[in-house]
């Protein structure tokens, strides 16, 4: 069970880290593009991925210079994989329901998972 669990969040940052890629590689090609992620990085988020964003998720956008490097660090999806599974991410990891409802509250993974799925539709 620890190992699929492990499997299905490698896969969501996987494909939240290829969608980011898609969206650097447009920024650097298109500068209107590029000024529009700065200034309002959550509705180029929702647009491109065509994923509807949950009002309390907040976007930043920091772009790096020749003398300073930003590391991300994100949140830490399964901080206590050893505890017991709900009803209702036991039904999720069954395939009842969308993936993203077990990490309901590592938004950021979930956000970019979903959007993934849309992210062959970028320019």
């Amino acid at each position: 069970m620890h190992d699929e669990l492990k499997q299905i969040i490698s896969q969501a940052m996987n494909t939240r880290f290829d969608f980011e890629q898609k969206l650097i590689q447009r920024a650097w090609e298109d500068e209107a593009f590029k000024q529009e992620l700065l200034s309002n990085p959550k509705a180029v988020f929702a647009r491109e991925s065509g994923e509807e964003l949950p009002k309390d998720i907040e976007f930043e956008v920091i772009q790096e210079t020749t003398n300073k490097v930003y590391l991300v660090l994100p949140t830490n999806p399964a901080p206590d994989i050893t505890q017991e599974l709900s009803e209702e991410a036991l039904e999720t990891v069954a395939g009842g329901i969308d993936g993203c409802t077990v990490w309901s509250r590592v938004k950021s993974v979930c956000i970019g998972w979903s959007a993934v799925r849309n992210a062959n539709n970028l320019a």
